[in-house]
């Protein structure tokens, strides 16, 4: 079976922050916008720094080559109009910096000659250079010159700008450039926008890309799921359609080996059960008939018993005892095959809750040892022979196995009826409560035999859950015996099948309806 179409309507579906495709694609975006914003900043970095070396190169160089060319060949105390023309000049040869020359006319009587006196003065040298250009170095064996040429990066009024300075070696004026670097920074932030603008089509890019590699691995994933859902609801035929030889697919075949092997076994455990279920109730039908003629004959001795020889008399006794006994064992067995079969059926009625409860105890005798707390009127509509099982085993367990006296009440919980029984008895082991309902279980293997059949308790709660309810066994607060609490819907009507009404009772014969007691000494021995 392909899974396919549930699938894609998988894919398709909304992302979720909990959805393994959501996180696929984040992991992906997150490593591409790793690896973009990186290889971008690294690329703007260096871009940034070649433009920047190439364009302070280019004027730290012509501005060296006008220094020894004009400045160098002044005298040593020009005049201002000298500087000025020089200034001028060295500017005007190179239109990209303007140039600012210091000389002195006199010792300690500076002058200065400026290119454009509006856009460079020396306030706009920062002092550091100053003090860098003007300081003489020693001269060694690595240095042969006394001043050396130094430049710095500014900004001025939020443009960048680059300074430059140098002085005349042997004498003559200090220049200073001023270059602007608008131009640069224009064209750094058009990379730099650029460089984004691919960042964010990478990401978008590796987002796609993301979800196109989730939707190829996720898929066989999706189809994996709905084929593992399918094997849970019961359809153990499901099978995925392998393709390729990767480890998915690997997967795929696993799953398929798998579920064949289920369907196997489960089938021959379903045959093995159903063989199982033949037997108790072929078994039981033919019990019936020859149970029919002992059940004739112990009546008619048991009628005579006064009259028969009193060595005789007790063999007797218990042969009426155990045919009575293999009879409710045969009926009750018949009733458990019902409910595995799945053939048992609800009759529903509307009852008094309180008539029914009396009903079941005046039947039985038992009107001396039970406490009734129970109010007329409380309606309901549920199956009256069913509730009447229940009701048998239940008080008849409690009055087998806990103390008296037996107290039943019965009231309403919303659209619940909850009856309760309640004994004074030492109560069920601890552990031996999980398993008061399993069918045959014996709290002691010391007790192998009991009066009871073994499957009361077993058959009240089914036909408890027949009924959309449940029974549970506890031991009271204080102490002082044990409580089992009976909870069924108050109207059963949407729980039965209108076609199927009677099908059980046309096979029942008035079985259900025993009332025989479970034996707490086999289902929880107290």
């Amino acid at each position: 079976m392909n899974s396919a179409p549930s699938a894609r309507r998988g894919i398709v579906a909304p992302l979720r922050w909990t959805s393994l495709r959501l996180r696929l694609v984040v992991v992906f975006a997150l490593v591409a916008l790793t690896a973009a914003v990186s290889a971008s900043g690294i690329a703007y970095w260096l871009n940034r720094e070649a433009v920047l070396t190439r364009t302070q190169d280019a004027a730290l160089g012509d501005f060296r080559q006008e220094m020894q060319n004009r400045a160098a060949s002044m005298p040593l105390r020009p005049t201002q109009a000298e500087l000025q023309t020089a200034a001028e000049e060295m500017a005007h040869g190179n239109d990209d910096f303007s140039v600012l020359l210091i000389g002195e006319r006199a010792e300690g009587k500076p002058i200065v000659g400026a290119s454009d006196p509006d856009i460079f003065t020396l306030d706009d040298v920062p002092g550091s250079l100053q003090e860098a250009v003007n300081e003489r170095q020693d001269i060694t064996a690595g240095n042969s010159a006394a001043y050396h040429l130094f430049w710095q990066r500014t900004e001025r009024r939020g443009k960048p700008y680059l300074v430059g300075g140098s002085r005349i070696v042997g004498g003559g004026p200090t220049g200073y450039l001023f270059k602007s670097l608008d131009q640069e920074r224009q064209d750094l932030n058009s990379l730099a926008w650029s460089l984004a603008i691919a960042t964010l089509l990478a990401l978008v890019g590796s987002a796609l890309l993301a979800q196109a590699a989730a939707t190829t691995v996720l898929r066989p994933v999706h189809r994996l799921g709905e084929a593992a859902r399918q094997l849970g609801e019961g359809k153990l035929d499901t099978r995925l359609r392998v393709s390729g030889t990767d480890e998915l697919a690997e997967l795929a075949r696993t799953f398929n080996k798998t579920a064949e092997s289920l369907e196997k076994k489960v089938a021959d455990m379903s045959a093995r059960e159903e063989s199982s279920r033949r037997f108790v109730a072929d078994m039981s039908h033919e019990l019936r008939t020859p149970l029919t003629a002992l059940t004739a004959v112990t009546e008619v001795l048991e009628e005579e018993a006064d009259s028969l020889d009193p060595m005789i008399a007790p063999a007797v006794n218990l042969v009426v005892s155990e045919t009575r006994r293999l009879g409710d064992l045969v009926e009750n067995l018949m009733e458990v095959t019902r409910f595995d079969a799945g053939t048992a059926r609800l009759v529903l009625d509307h009852v008094d809750v309180a008539d029914q409860v009396t009903a079941c105890i005046d039947a039985r005798a038992w009107l001396d040892a039970v406490e009734l707390d129970a109010e007329r009127g409380i309606m309901a509509r549920l199956d009256p022979r069913r509730l009447d099982v229940i009701l048998a085993n239940l008080i008849g367990n409690a009055l087998k196995h806990g103390g008296s006296p037996v107290r039943v009440s019965v009231r309403t919980v919303g659209d619940e009826l909850v009856i309760e029984v309640r004994d004074h008895g030492p109560g069920i082991p601890e552990e031996v409560l999980p398993h008061v309902f399993d069918r045959f279980y014996k709290a002691s293997a010391s007790r192998p035999r009991s009066e009871g059949s073994g499957l009361g308790l077993s058959i009240a709660v089914e036909n408890a859950h027949i009924h959309g309810g449940d029974i549970t066994a506890a031991n009271s607060a204080d102490g002082d015996g044990a409580v089992f609490v009976l909870r069924l819907p108050r109207d059963g009507s949407p729980l039965t099948d209108s076609e199927a009404v009677g099908a059980d009772d046309a096979d029942s014969d008035g079985t259900e309806g025993s009332g025989s007691s479970s034996d707490r000494g086999e289902e929880g021995a107290q």
